[in-house]
């Protein structure tokens, strides 16, 4: 089943996103190389596609998981909850109904 993952960021998280970026990339193409993503991607901060300084507000990965379990805990080795870039965490089973 899809399950989108759905997060904000803690404040002035910027620092903290590009120290554990690479990592988290990495966890994001085995979902990419596993036909399991359907899309991801960070909230920008402001209405930009290059917030630069102004950061990114949290996060969107949507992704077939076989349980709430599963994609809960994926998203907790993930390397932005594991070096504080998530603050609040919302997982959620979702239909997708158009592409």
């Amino acid at each position: 089943m899809l399950y989108a993952i759905i997060w904000d960021d803690v404040e002035n998280s910027l620092a903290l996103r590009k120290s554990a970026r690479a990592a988290h990339l990495a966890r994001v193409h085995e979902l990419v190389a596993t036909g399991r993503l359907v899309v991801g991607g960070p909230f920008p901060a402001i209405d930009s596609s290059e917030p630069a300084a102004a950061g990114f507000a949290g996060g969107l990965i949507v992704a077939e998981f076989q349980s709430r379990e599963e994609a809960e805990h994926w998203i907790n080795e993930d390397p932005y909850t594991k070096e504080g870039v998530i603050g609040s965490l919302n997982v959620k089973p979702f239909i997708q109904v158009v592409p």
